[in-house]
Protein backbone atom coordinates (compact mmCIF):
# COMPACT_ATOMS: atom_id res chain seq x y z
CA UNK A 1 0.00 0.00 0.00
CA UNK A 2 1.43 3.19 -1.19
CA UNK A 3 1.05 6.10 1.27
CA UNK A 4 1.64 9.68 -0.34
CA UNK A 5 4.55 11.74 0.45
CA UNK A 6 4.71 15.09 0.38
CA UNK A 7 5.05 16.57 -3.07
CA UNK A 8 7.53 19.42 -4.21
CA UNK A 9 7.05 22.14 -6.46
CA UNK A 10 8.96 23.31 -9.58
CA UNK A 11 10.32 20.64 -10.48
CA UNK A 12 12.30 19.79 -13.47
CA UNK A 13 10.17 19.26 -16.78
CA UNK A 14 8.70 15.96 -17.58
CA UNK A 15 9.78 13.11 -19.88
CA UNK A 16 9.73 13.73 -23.26
CA UNK A 17 7.13 11.04 -23.51
CA UNK A 18 5.01 13.81 -21.39
CA UNK A 19 6.14 16.79 -23.17
CA UNK A 20 4.74 14.92 -26.50
CA UNK A 21 1.53 13.88 -25.03
CA UNK A 22 1.13 17.63 -24.01
CA UNK A 23 1.95 18.90 -27.34
CA UNK A 24 -0.48 16.52 -28.27
CA UNK A 25 -3.65 18.02 -26.44
CA UNK A 26 -2.14 21.45 -27.69
CA UNK A 27 -2.23 20.31 -30.88
CA UNK A 28 -6.19 19.47 -30.68
CA UNK A 29 -7.07 22.28 -28.76
CA UNK A 30 -5.76 24.63 -32.02
CA UNK A 31 -7.70 22.17 -34.50
CA UNK A 32 -10.17 25.10 -35.24
CA UNK A 33 -7.19 26.94 -37.36
CA UNK A 34 -6.10 23.20 -38.86
CA UNK A 35 -8.88 21.63 -40.22
CA UNK A 36 -10.81 21.79 -43.46
CA UNK A 37 -13.28 19.94 -45.07
CA UNK A 38 -16.88 19.65 -44.36
CA UNK A 39 -19.77 17.37 -43.04
CA UNK A 40 -21.58 14.58 -44.88
CA UNK A 41 -25.05 14.81 -44.81
CA UNK A 42 -26.18 12.42 -42.49
CA UNK A 43 -28.95 10.10 -43.35
CA UNK A 44 -28.65 7.43 -41.36
CA UNK A 45 -31.48 5.48 -38.92
CA UNK A 46 -31.05 5.43 -35.58
CA UNK A 47 -28.95 9.08 -35.16
CA UNK A 48 -30.51 12.24 -35.28
CA UNK A 49 -28.19 15.36 -36.28
CA UNK A 50 -28.81 17.87 -33.62
CA UNK A 51 -29.86 21.39 -34.25
CA UNK A 52 -26.98 23.50 -35.28
CA UNK A 53 -28.08 26.98 -34.00
CA UNK A 54 -26.61 26.66 -30.82
CA UNK A 55 -23.91 24.82 -31.95
CA UNK A 56 -21.05 26.55 -34.39
CA UNK A 57 -18.62 25.50 -36.86
CA UNK A 58 -15.55 26.93 -34.89
CA UNK A 59 -16.31 25.21 -31.53
CA UNK A 60 -14.38 21.91 -30.20
CA UNK A 61 -15.88 20.43 -27.76
CA UNK A 62 -13.58 18.56 -25.07
CA UNK A 63 -16.08 17.79 -22.10
CA UNK A 64 -19.69 17.56 -21.31
CA UNK A 65 -21.55 16.31 -17.73
CA UNK A 66 -24.88 16.54 -16.45
CA UNK A 67 -26.81 16.95 -13.05
CA UNK A 68 -30.64 16.26 -13.13
CA UNK A 69 -31.66 19.77 -14.19
CA UNK A 70 -29.32 20.39 -17.07
CA UNK A 71 -26.24 18.84 -19.47
CA UNK A 72 -23.14 21.29 -19.98
CA UNK A 73 -20.72 21.26 -22.83
CA UNK A 74 -17.60 22.63 -22.84
CA UNK A 75 -14.53 23.38 -25.04
CA UNK A 76 -12.23 25.97 -26.49
CA UNK A 77 -12.35 29.59 -25.89
CA UNK A 78 -14.58 28.89 -23.03
CA UNK A 79 -17.58 28.16 -25.20
CA UNK A 80 -20.29 26.27 -23.24
CA UNK A 81 -23.50 24.78 -24.56
CA UNK A 82 -26.55 23.98 -22.02
CA UNK A 83 -29.65 21.13 -22.17
CA UNK A 84 -32.65 21.01 -20.64
CA UNK A 85 -33.76 18.16 -22.14
CA UNK A 86 -30.96 15.40 -22.41
CA UNK A 87 -29.53 17.03 -25.60
CA UNK A 88 -32.42 17.34 -28.12
CA UNK A 89 -32.16 21.73 -27.70
CA UNK A 90 -29.29 23.24 -26.33
CA UNK A 91 -28.62 27.03 -25.51
CA UNK A 92 -25.43 29.48 -26.10
CA UNK A 93 -23.68 30.23 -23.20
CA UNK A 94 -19.71 30.70 -22.20
CA UNK A 95 -17.42 29.93 -19.12
CA UNK A 96 -15.03 32.92 -20.04
CA UNK A 97 -13.74 34.16 -23.31
CA UNK A 98 -9.96 32.21 -24.01
CA UNK A 99 -10.31 29.32 -21.96
CA UNK A 100 -9.43 25.73 -22.98
CA UNK A 101 -11.31 23.68 -20.94
CA UNK A 102 -10.40 20.37 -21.07
CA UNK A 103 -12.70 18.41 -18.45
CA UNK A 104 -15.67 18.68 -16.72
CA UNK A 105 -18.10 17.24 -13.99
CA UNK A 106 -21.04 17.54 -12.39
CA UNK A 107 -20.47 17.11 -8.30
CA UNK A 108 -23.25 15.86 -5.49
CA UNK A 109 -24.81 19.35 -4.98
CA UNK A 110 -25.83 20.45 -8.12
CA UNK A 111 -22.68 22.08 -8.89
CA UNK A 112 -19.87 21.87 -11.63
CA UNK A 113 -16.41 21.94 -11.88
CA UNK A 114 -14.29 22.68 -15.33
CA UNK A 115 -10.50 22.20 -15.64
CA UNK A 116 -8.82 24.31 -18.50
CA UNK A 117 -5.34 23.90 -19.95
CA UNK A 118 -4.05 26.97 -18.19
CA UNK A 119 -4.30 24.94 -14.71
CA UNK A 120 -7.49 27.26 -13.69
CA UNK A 121 -10.21 25.12 -12.07
CA UNK A 122 -13.80 26.79 -13.08
CA UNK A 123 -17.31 26.64 -10.59
CA UNK A 124 -20.54 27.33 -11.33
CA UNK A 125 -23.14 26.43 -8.76
CA UNK A 126 -26.32 27.81 -11.09
CA UNK A 127 -26.30 25.21 -13.43
CA UNK A 128 -23.19 26.91 -15.04
CA UNK A 129 -24.89 30.29 -15.92
CA UNK A 130 -22.06 32.24 -13.37
CA UNK A 131 -18.30 30.71 -12.93
CA UNK A 132 -15.98 31.06 -10.71
CA UNK A 133 -12.33 31.05 -11.58
CA UNK A 134 -9.29 29.81 -9.31
CA UNK A 135 -5.77 28.58 -10.08
CA UNK A 136 -5.01 25.69 -9.21
CA UNK A 137 -1.13 26.35 -6.57
CA UNK A 138 0.95 23.47 -8.93
CA UNK A 139 3.50 23.71 -11.46
CA UNK A 140 2.64 20.39 -12.83
CA UNK A 141 0.47 20.71 -15.70
CA UNK A 142 -3.22 19.23 -14.40
CA UNK A 143 -5.10 16.97 -17.46
CA UNK A 144 -7.83 15.51 -15.64
CA UNK A 145 -10.57 16.78 -12.89
CA UNK A 146 -13.21 15.01 -11.48
CA UNK A 147 -15.61 15.15 -8.10
CA UNK A 148 -15.88 12.69 -5.21
CA UNK A 149 -19.18 10.97 -4.05
CA UNK A 150 -18.20 13.05 -0.67
CA UNK A 151 -18.02 16.15 -2.28
CA UNK A 152 -14.50 17.11 -2.31
CA UNK A 153 -12.63 18.02 -6.02
CA UNK A 154 -10.00 16.13 -7.47
CA UNK A 155 -7.18 16.91 -10.04
CA UNK A 156 -4.33 14.96 -11.53
CA UNK A 157 -1.72 15.89 -14.07
CA UNK A 158 1.68 15.59 -15.04
CA UNK A 159 4.40 14.24 -12.56
CA UNK A 160 1.62 11.45 -11.25
CA UNK A 161 0.37 14.72 -9.13
CA UNK A 162 -2.95 14.82 -7.54
CA UNK A 163 -4.63 17.77 -5.50
CA UNK A 164 -7.83 17.53 -3.29
CA UNK A 165 -9.91 20.17 -1.77
CA UNK A 166 -13.06 19.35 0.61
CA UNK A 167 -13.88 23.02 0.84
CA UNK A 168 -14.22 23.73 -2.79
CA UNK A 169 -11.29 25.21 -3.63
CA UNK A 170 -10.43 27.24 -0.55
CA UNK A 171 -7.70 24.74 0.56
CA UNK A 172 -5.74 22.01 -1.09
CA UNK A 173 -3.62 19.12 -0.29
CA UNK A 174 -0.80 18.55 -3.19
CA UNK A 175 0.62 14.96 -3.28
CA UNK A 176 2.26 12.56 -5.86
CA UNK A 177 2.73 9.31 -6.31
CA UNK A 178 6.41 9.68 -7.22
CA UNK A 179 6.35 8.57 -10.96
CA UNK A 180 7.59 11.02 -13.29
CA UNK A 181 4.38 10.57 -15.32
CA UNK A 182 1.13 12.41 -16.41
CA UNK A 183 -2.17 11.23 -14.92
CA UNK A 184 -4.94 11.35 -17.33
CA UNK A 185 -7.77 9.34 -16.39
CA UNK A 186 -9.18 9.34 -12.73
CA UNK A 187 -12.93 7.73 -11.83
CA UNK A 188 -14.40 7.66 -8.25
CA UNK A 189 -16.34 4.54 -8.69
CA UNK A 190 -18.27 5.34 -4.69
CA UNK A 191 -17.21 7.08 -1.80
CA UNK A 192 -14.24 4.63 -0.80
CA UNK A 193 -13.04 3.44 -4.40
CA UNK A 194 -11.61 4.87 -7.17
CA UNK A 195 -9.11 4.58 -10.05
CA UNK A 196 -6.19 6.29 -11.61
CA UNK A 197 -4.53 5.83 -15.24
CA UNK A 198 -1.86 7.29 -16.58
CA UNK A 199 1.80 7.54 -18.92
CA UNK A 200 3.62 4.09 -19.16
CA UNK A 201 0.91 1.80 -18.61
CA UNK A 202 -0.04 3.02 -14.94
CA UNK A 203 -2.83 1.98 -13.08
CA UNK A 204 -3.49 2.69 -8.93
CA UNK A 205 -6.55 1.69 -7.12
CA UNK A 206 -7.69 3.68 -4.14
CA UNK A 207 -9.87 1.86 -1.37
CA UNK A 208 -9.87 4.91 0.90
CA UNK A 209 -11.78 7.68 -1.17
CA UNK A 210 -7.82 8.57 -2.46
CA UNK A 211 -6.34 8.66 0.99
CA UNK A 212 -3.90 6.14 0.05
CA UNK A 213 -3.04 4.66 -3.87
CA UNK A 214 -1.53 1.18 -4.78
CA UNK A 215 -0.24 0.09 -8.06
CA UNK A 216 -2.61 -2.29 -9.79
CA UNK A 217 -0.49 -4.32 -12.61
CA UNK A 218 0.53 -2.25 -15.58
CA UNK A 219 -0.62 -1.76 -19.15
CA UNK A 220 0.46 -3.81 -22.10
CA UNK A 221 3.58 -1.56 -23.46
CA UNK A 222 3.40 1.43 -21.79
CA UNK A 223 0.17 1.84 -23.01
CA UNK A 224 -0.47 5.53 -23.20
CA UNK A 225 -4.62 5.55 -21.78
CA UNK A 226 -6.69 8.45 -23.40
CA UNK A 227 -9.45 7.03 -21.36
CA UNK A 228 -10.52 5.09 -19.26
CA UNK A 229 -13.88 2.97 -18.18
CA UNK A 230 -14.05 0.97 -15.03
CA UNK A 231 -17.32 -0.97 -14.18
CA UNK A 232 -15.59 -2.37 -10.28
CA UNK A 233 -12.02 -2.29 -9.21
CA UNK A 234 -11.74 -5.73 -11.17
CA UNK A 235 -13.27 -5.04 -14.12
CA UNK A 236 -12.36 -2.26 -16.60
CA UNK A 237 -11.49 -0.64 -20.11
CA UNK A 238 -8.87 1.58 -21.39
CA UNK A 239 -8.29 3.61 -25.01
CA UNK A 240 -6.04 5.01 -26.70
CA UNK A 241 -4.20 5.40 -30.22
CA UNK A 242 -4.49 3.28 -33.22
CA UNK A 243 -8.05 2.62 -31.85
CA UNK A 244 -6.78 -0.01 -29.53
CA UNK A 245 -8.97 -0.88 -26.47
CA UNK A 246 -7.71 -3.66 -23.42
CA UNK A 247 -9.78 -4.94 -20.91
CA UNK A 248 -9.28 -6.72 -17.57
CA UNK A 249 -11.36 -8.46 -15.35
CA UNK A 250 -8.57 -9.29 -12.56
CA UNK A 251 -7.86 -5.68 -11.06
CA UNK A 252 -5.17 -5.14 -13.65
CA UNK A 253 -2.97 -7.56 -13.29
CA UNK A 254 -3.66 -8.71 -16.95
CA UNK A 255 -5.00 -6.86 -19.85
CA UNK A 256 -6.62 -8.17 -23.23
CA UNK A 257 -6.72 -6.34 -26.35
CA UNK A 258 -9.84 -6.60 -27.98
CA UNK A 259 -11.09 -6.49 -31.66
CA UNK A 260 -11.79 -2.64 -32.81
CA UNK A 261 -12.86 -2.03 -36.32
CA UNK A 262 -10.95 1.06 -37.16
CA UNK A 263 -7.36 2.44 -36.05
CA UNK A 264 -8.91 5.91 -35.04
CA UNK A 265 -7.95 6.77 -31.88
CA UNK A 266 -10.19 6.12 -28.75
CA UNK A 267 -10.92 9.22 -26.34
CA UNK A 268 -13.89 8.32 -24.48
CA UNK A 269 -16.29 5.59 -22.77
CA UNK A 270 -19.81 6.36 -21.95
CA UNK A 271 -22.44 3.76 -20.46
CA UNK A 272 -25.98 3.29 -20.34
CA UNK A 273 -28.71 1.02 -20.39
CA UNK A 274 -27.83 -0.27 -23.69
CA UNK A 275 -24.24 -0.95 -23.01
CA UNK A 276 -20.97 0.18 -23.00
CA UNK A 277 -19.55 2.79 -25.89
CA UNK A 278 -15.98 4.21 -26.92
CA UNK A 279 -15.82 7.50 -28.76
CA UNK A 280 -12.61 8.84 -30.93
CA UNK A 281 -11.63 10.30 -33.87
CA UNK A 282 -13.01 10.16 -37.58
CA UNK A 283 -16.67 10.91 -35.56
CA UNK A 284 -16.30 7.25 -34.45
CA UNK A 285 -18.58 5.35 -32.03
CA UNK A 286 -18.24 2.07 -30.81
CA UNK A 287 -20.08 -0.39 -29.03
CA UNK A 288 -18.81 -3.36 -26.89
CA UNK A 289 -20.49 -6.32 -28.29
CA UNK A 290 -19.12 -9.53 -26.30
CA UNK A 291 -15.25 -9.33 -26.34
CA UNK A 292 -14.98 -7.26 -29.92
CA UNK A 293 -16.31 -4.11 -31.01
CA UNK A 294 -19.22 -2.62 -33.47
CA UNK A 295 -19.37 0.44 -35.38
CA UNK A 296 -22.30 2.83 -34.60
CA UNK A 297 -23.58 4.73 -37.46
CA UNK A 298 -21.93 8.18 -37.40
CA UNK A 299 -21.55 11.18 -40.32
CA UNK A 300 -18.54 10.22 -42.30
CA UNK A 301 -16.74 13.75 -40.53
CA UNK A 302 -12.97 14.26 -40.40
CA UNK A 303 -13.12 15.51 -36.84
CA UNK A 304 -12.76 13.82 -33.31
CA UNK A 305 -15.38 12.96 -30.90
CA UNK A 306 -13.92 13.50 -27.67
CA UNK A 307 -17.02 14.41 -25.18
CA UNK A 308 -20.06 12.02 -24.27
CA UNK A 309 -23.35 12.02 -22.49
CA UNK A 310 -25.48 9.27 -21.50
CA UNK A 311 -29.02 8.97 -20.69
CA UNK A 312 -31.29 5.70 -19.64
CA UNK A 313 -33.44 6.37 -21.99
CA UNK A 314 -31.25 4.66 -24.46
CA UNK A 315 -29.59 7.98 -25.61
CA UNK A 316 -26.04 9.07 -26.13
CA UNK A 317 -25.02 12.47 -27.09
CA UNK A 318 -21.38 12.70 -28.23
CA UNK A 319 -19.61 16.38 -29.88
CA UNK A 320 -16.10 17.04 -30.86
CA UNK A 321 -14.56 19.14 -33.60
CA UNK A 322 -15.87 21.53 -35.83
CA UNK A 323 -19.18 21.79 -33.89
CA UNK A 324 -20.27 17.72 -34.63
CA UNK A 325 -22.73 17.57 -31.95
CA UNK A 326 -25.20 13.99 -32.24
CA UNK A 327 -28.02 12.71 -30.70
CA UNK A 328 -27.49 8.43 -31.07
CA UNK A 329 -30.16 6.49 -30.44
CA UNK A 330 -28.47 3.19 -29.04
CA UNK A 331 -31.57 0.91 -29.00
CA UNK A 332 -29.32 -2.79 -30.33
CA UNK A 333 -32.08 -3.43 -33.09
CA UNK A 334 -32.40 0.16 -35.03
CA UNK A 335 -28.39 0.41 -34.47
CA UNK A 336 -28.70 -3.53 -36.27
CA UNK A 337 -31.26 -2.30 -38.82
CA UNK A 338 -29.12 0.86 -39.87
CA UNK A 339 -26.14 -1.81 -40.46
Amino acid sequence: MLRFPASAHGRSGLRPQSLRALRSLSVLLALPAALTGCEAALDLAGVEQQSQQASQRTDFYQAMAANPRVALLAGNDGVLLASADQGSNWQRRQIASGASIIDLDACGDGSFIALGFDNRLWHSRDDGLSWQSLELPTKEQMMTSTCAPDGSWWVAGSYSTLLSSSDQGDNWEENSLDEDATLTTLQFLDAQQAVLTGEFGLVYISGDGGTSWQQAGSLPDEFYPHASHFASLEEGWVGGLNGFIYHTSDGGESWQRQITPSAAPIFNFSANRDGLFAIGDHSSVLRLAGERWETLPTPNAPVYLRAASSSNDHRLTVAGGRGLLLNLDTRPALAAQAQ
